[in-house]
C-alpha cells in the first residue's frame, strides 16, 4: 500500500506554507484523510497509518480538516507555528505519531465509556517501532491497545500500534506484550500525554479509565466505531465542516474526478530544505509530577 502513494511536498518544513499532499501512482493528488484505505489487510487487522510527525521531532503536524484534499500541515495558533515542548526526560514526540485514514472521532457523539464527545479528527496512532518515519509515509501497522485522553473535554483516542515490519512485531500482539518486551514504554506514553502541555502554561491532561491502556480487542472496536462515524460523515448523514473532497469514495458527498479544479489546482512539488527554528524548541522543561 505504501508504494501506491507518494508525497507531493509544497514549500519548506517549519513555514506557514508547508504542505504534504499524497498522490496516487498516476500522480493525481488524493486525500490522506479519505482516499487511503483504512485496511491494508482486513482479514488480519492490518491497518494503513499516515505518519504525520516523525519520532523525536517537535513540529505539530496534522492532517488538515480545513483544506481540500486534506494535506498534512503544521498547526498554527495566533499566527505562529506550533511546536511541542520537551518535558524532561522526553524529546519531541516519543513515537511516530499519525492517524488512521477513513476514521473520524464524531464531535456530535458522546462515548458511552468516556462520557465525552469526539475531537473531530481521524483517530490518532502512536507507532512504537524502532524505525523513524517521515511525514506522509504510509505504514502498515497492527493495533495493540488504546488510551483515552480527555483533551479539553473531548475524547481523544490514542491507539498504540507497531509497524508490521518492525523486528518486535511478531512478539507484540496485545497490550500486555508491550510491557513484557518494552518495559516502561506504556508508563512513558501516559506520562508524556499527561504533562506535555504544562510547559505552555496549561494544566495536565486527564485520562478516562484512570489512565489505563485498554487491550487490543477494545482498540479494534474503537477503530470500527470511528470508521463507521467516518462513513456517516462521507454520506452526509452527519453534518460537518470537515473537508470531504476525495477521488475514490464514489458514493460520498465529496467525490470529484481527477480533472476537477480541487485536484488540478494543487501546486507542483516544490520541496525545500527545512527552515531554521528557534533554538528554544530543544530546551528541556522540568515538570513537577504529583
Amino acid at each position: 500500500m505504501s508504494q501506491q502513494f507518494t508525497t507531493r511536498v509544497i514549500g519548506a518544513p517549519n513555514t506557514l506554507d508547508y504542505r504534504v499532499y499524497l498522490q496516487n501512482q498516476e500522480g493525481t493528488p488524493v486525500s490522506a484523510f479519505h482516499d487511503v484505505p483504512l485496511y491494508a489487510d482486513k482479514a488480519n487487522n492490518v491497518f494503513n497509518m499516515i505518519v504525520e510527525i516523525p519520532r523525536w521531532s517537535n513540529a505539530k503536524l496534522e492532517i488538515s480538516k480545513d483544506d481540500e484534499l486534506n494535506p498534512i500541515k503544521q498547526d498554527v495558533k495566533k499566527g505562529k507555528l506550533r511546536f511541542v515542548r520537551n518535558p524532561f526526560p522526553h524529546k519531541g514526540y516519543i513515537w511516530n505519531y499519525g492517524a488512521l485514514p477513513q476514521t473520524w472521532e464524531d464531535p456530535t457523539h458522546v462515548d458511552k465509556d468516556t462520557g465525552a464527545k469526539g475531537d473531530n479528527d481521524p483517530v490518532d496512532v502512536c507507532e512504537i517501532g524502532e524505525a523513524i518515519g517521515y511525514t506522509g509515509q504510509i505504514k502498515q501497522v497492527k493495533v495493540l491497545g488504546v488510551m483515552a485522553l480527555l483533551d479539553e473535554g473531548e475524547t481523544d483516542w490514542k491507539l498504540l500500534a507497531i509497524d508490521v515490519n518492525d523486528p518486535l512485531a511478531e512478539k507484540l500482539n496485545d497490550i500486555e506484550d508491550i510491557e513484557k518486551n518494552m518495559p516502561g514504554f506504556i508508563d512513558a506514553t501516559r506520562d508524556w500525554f499527561r504533562i506535555y502541555k504544562i510547559p505552555d502554561g496549561k494544566p495536565e491532561n486527564q485520562f478516562a479509565f484512570d489512565g489505563a491502556a485498554k487491550n487490543r480487542d477494545y482498540a479494534l472496536q474503537v477503530v470500527k466505531d470511528t470508521h463507521e462515524a467516518w462513513t456517516r460523515l462521507m454520506s452526509g448523514k452527519t453534518p460537518s465542516e470537515v473537508k470531504v473532497s476525495n477521488v475514490t469514495v464514489a458514493n460520498s458527498i465529496g467525490h470529484v474526478d481527477a480533472q476537477n479544479p480541487i485536484v488540478t489546482s494543487v501546486p507542483a512539488d516544490s520541496r525545500q530544505p527545512a527552515a531554521p527554528i528557534d533554538g528554544s524548541i530543544d530546551k528541556w522543561f522540568y515538570v513537577n509530577r504529583v
